[in-house]
């Protein structure tokens, strides 16, 4: 029924965790493909160690070439009616296959199914990606949404065969956000997209991931828009696409602005003031280029302000999870309903 896709390059110290979450499904009718992208650690000898104990993963070994040509490798050696992708350093929970398939079994017209998951590490670590409801577990992802929010959906996704058949496989010429491009592609061919909303795995958070760098994922995400706009003849969907990436080429400068205060670098903070006064026209980037001059403790006070306001709204509204004997169980704040309403 569901072939796994998983692209493993030096995972040594997350896939065995991955490989165990898999073989813990409750759904059992699926092969998993692992497809080892010229790893030089322990990770080849790790997957074909568990190929000798179950017969259902499949280790496919190949030199370097990057996530999307080790994910379109496994693809085309997969067998299943369902593609589910699983990274070599994400964990499902045991249900997770058993609720996708039988949501994709109910629904014939969702084509790609994506699941809610718990940060694991990192600044979130414990919060879950979307905020959660028990009243509101299936949520529509159009076009619109996706161009609006690139985060609208995970990596945990079940897709269709007829999907990538249809569209094509992830494009090797994007070095990130080949997930993101995927989705847009499918979402303008008119498949359904659809977001689980019940937090069915864990997604992991590390400082060397490709995600890790927010400059060079903003410009990932811009290039993906910008492919969808050369293609896409609708008028809505173009403006929202420009509107988009004025978005993001502000957000750029905000973050590079954040780096250059954080290290000191007055020039480059001043240059990202003066941009950002420029693109957006507002006082207060003038303001903070004026006091990064004349009074820069000024700015490193203001910045760290912003931080704790930011941290306090942050757990005011957080729903957190906690480990058990039996999995994960929520936290939840007093205020949950009000937080959890969209």
């Amino acid at each position: 029924m569901v072939s796994v896709i998983t692209p493993a390059f030096n995972a040594a110290r997350f896939v065995r965790q991955t490989l165990d979450s898999a073989r813990a499904q409750t759904f059992t009718d699926f092969e998993l493909l692992v497809a080892d992208d010229g790893s030089t650690d322990e990770t080849a000898a790790i997957v074909h160690a568990y190929t000798q104990r179950d017969a259902r993963i499949r280790l496919i070994r190949r030199s370097h070439q990057g996530v999307c040509a080790a994910r379109n490798a496994a693809i085309t050696e997969a067998r299943g009616q369902l593609l589910a992708l699983l990274d070599s350093d994400d964990v499902w929970f045991p249900e997770y296959l058993a609720e996708q398939v039988e949501i994709m079994r109910r629904r014939p017209d969702v084509a790609v199914l994506s699941a809610n998951a718990i940060n694991l590490g990192g600044a979130l670590d414990g919060q879950t990606l979307f905020a959660w409801s028990r009243r509101s577990r299936l949520r529509k992802v159009s076009l619109q949404t996706l161009v609006r929010a690139e985060d609208s959906m995970s990596i945990l996704v079940l897709m269709r065969r007829e999907v990538v058949d249809a569209i094509g496989a992830f494009d090797v010429t994007l070095p990130r956000s080949e997930d993101y491009d995927l989705w847009l592609r499918a979402a303008r061919a008119g498949f359904r997209i659809a977001v689980n909303a019940k937090p069915l795995g864990l997604y992991r958070r590390r400082p060397d991931s490709n995600s890790a760098d927010e400059v060079r994922m903003l410009h990932a995400i811009t290039t993906a828009l910008f492919k969808l706009r050369e293609r896409c003849s609708d008028t809505e969907i173009q403006l929202l696409v420009d509107r988009q990436v004025a978005r993001l080429a502000r957000r750029a400068l905000l973050v590079t602005a954040r780096t250059a205060l954080l290290q000191g670098d007055r020039a480059q903070l001043q240059t990202q003031f003066t941009a950002l006064a420029e693109t957006t026209g507002l006082m207060r980037y003038r303001v903070a280029g004026w006091l990064t001059n004349r009074a820069p403790g000024a700015v490193w006070w203001a910045y760290q302000c912003k931080q704790k306001l930011q941290q306090l709204r942050k757990h005011g509204a957080a729903i957190g999870y906690r480990g058990t004997t039996t999995g994960w169980q929520i936290a939840a704040t007093p205020n949950e309903q009000e937080q959890l309403n969209l």
